[in-house]
């Protein structure tokens, strides 16, 4: 815990890349969105050694996983690359892989976005549809290609009824933005799928292997501030460190 009692939150930057060029205009949105909960940011660089990372991992009190445009190395699933699969970024998944263990190992809650979202399902032993163009029939758009300038796609999810979505949304449906090629196939063990699509693409995963608040989202709610289960997210993550480290 941060010593003006705010919960430490690690948000590991989105590519390697970004980081050396100082591109952090999409990365200082998850850094917003986590501050405008109460949570306090440690930034994560990706070249840290084994032994920073370690050190680093074990004073957070909760991670977020952001989005990115790199796809997760198929060989993580025992899959060969699709021609539509992007180049992996091997030191944001050694990164992202050692902030889940140490976060799952000490119960410390976990939200990711997008691309964290497929890293979370692979950690988990689960795979992923590496496009979803041609593995799903679909007139849903779930990508950016041929949008303007910073605009998502959106579309509805269905929630499921007892599930976290759902509580903090106090509604069955909502209305999501999307800029993802690829999904959730097989869920990871352990993993719910608590939001789809209407052509029935995985939109959110929760944990179910303990009582640890774990929720994987595929769309952006670090991009629709103002957005009541967005915003709300991110304060659930921030209420349920603090509720880990100051137990009643």
């Amino acid at each position: 815990m941060s010593s003006d009692s705010k919960p430490r939150v690690g948000i590991p930057y989105r590519t390697l890349v970004e980081q050396i060029e100082n591109k952090r205009d999409r990365y200082e949105r998850y850094l917003l969105a986590v501050r405008n909960a109460g949570g306090e940011i440690e930034e994560i660089p990706l070249d840290l050694s084994p032994t920073e990372l370690e050190q680093r991992a074990v004073i957070l009190d909760a991670i977020v996983l952001p989005g990115s445009p790199a796809d997760v190395d198929p060989a993580q699933y025992g899959a060969e690359p699709h021609p539509k699969t992007e180049r992996a970024d091997a030191d944001r998944e050694r990164t992202d892989i050692a902030l889940l263990k140490s976060a799952f190992a000490r119960q410390r809650p976990v939200l990711t976005i997008c691309y964290g979202t497929q890293l979370l399902n692979v950690f988990c032993r689960g795979n992923l549809l590496q496009d979803i163009s041609t593995a799903v029939r679909t007139e849903i758009k779930h990508d950016r290609k041929g949008m303007p300038s910073g605009v998502d796609p959106e579309h509805l999810a269905r929630l499921e009824p007892d599930s976290e979505l759902a509580r903090l949304a106090g509604t069955a449906e909502v209305r999501i933005n999307s800029s993802h090629h690829q999904a959730i196939d097989r869920l990871g063990s352990g993993l719910r799928a608590t939001a789809h699509a209407p052509d029935g693409v995985i939109e959110a995963v929760e944990w179910t292997g303990d009582s640890n608040w774990v929720v994987g989202v595929q769309w952006h709610p670090e991009r629709m501030m103002g957005h009541p289960l967005s915003e709300a997210l991110f304060r659930q993550l921030v209420l349920a460190a603090s509720a880990v480290l100051r137990p009643k």
